[in-house]
């Protein structure tokens, strides 16, 4: 059993990369997406419970002259023909020294992804697979859970609110409660 007052949230902000789709660094290829294989599941269950679903990504590829926003876009696209619609897409094209407040660890992305439907930050979960999703999150005041990757590092986790070892049991965290 959770908090007396605990709720599950009205919305849930996935990170793209590393946490809905492996990791492809830089990716402008639609053909490379990569799904994990319980994402489809877990965002039909989230959709059916009546919970809004989003994504905040940085892609500082785009300020690296690596890849272009259509290029973005496209991969997005492949991601959401394979996942099910998203009620609302994020994305930070800078770079890390560029000083925007999108960039997460910066709370912009979320704080934009909870204006358009109307949403409180503190109704809302993020889930990702590093820090800077977390840090993000927290900065918003918003929940947040850490779905630990080869790539997260051993003090992300550590400082991690709530970690789960799957996007199930992240999930399963925010609709049933801690």
């Amino acid at each position: 059993m959770g908090h007396v007052d605990w709720k599950p949230p009205r919305a849930v902000l996935f990170d793209r990369d590393g946490t809905l789709v492996r990791d492809v660094p830089y990716n402008g290829n639609p053909g490379l997406v990569d799904p994990f294989p319980q994402a489809a599941g877990i965002l039909r269950k989230l959709r059916r419970a009546g919970i809004r679903t989003g994504v905040v990504t940085n892609q500082s590829g785009v300020a690296r002259g690596l890849l272009t926003r259509s290029q973005v876009a496209a991969v997005n696209s492949r991601i959401q023909d394979l996942l099910g619609p998203f009620d609302v897409w994020e994305m930070c094209p800078h770079g890390p020294g560029d000083g925007c407040t999108c960039r997460k660890p910066q709370p912009g992305m979320i704080h934009s992804a909870c204006a358009r439907p109307g949403l409180r930050p503190a109704d809302v979960a993020v889930i990702g697979d590093i820090g800077a999703d977390m840090a993000a999150a927290e900065a918003a005041g918003a929940r947040a859970v850490l779905v630990p990757t080869p790539v997260t590092l051993p003090a992300e986790t550590a400082a991690a609110p709530l970690v789960a070892r799957d996007l199930a049991g992240a999930v399963a965290l925010l609709l049933e409660g801690p």
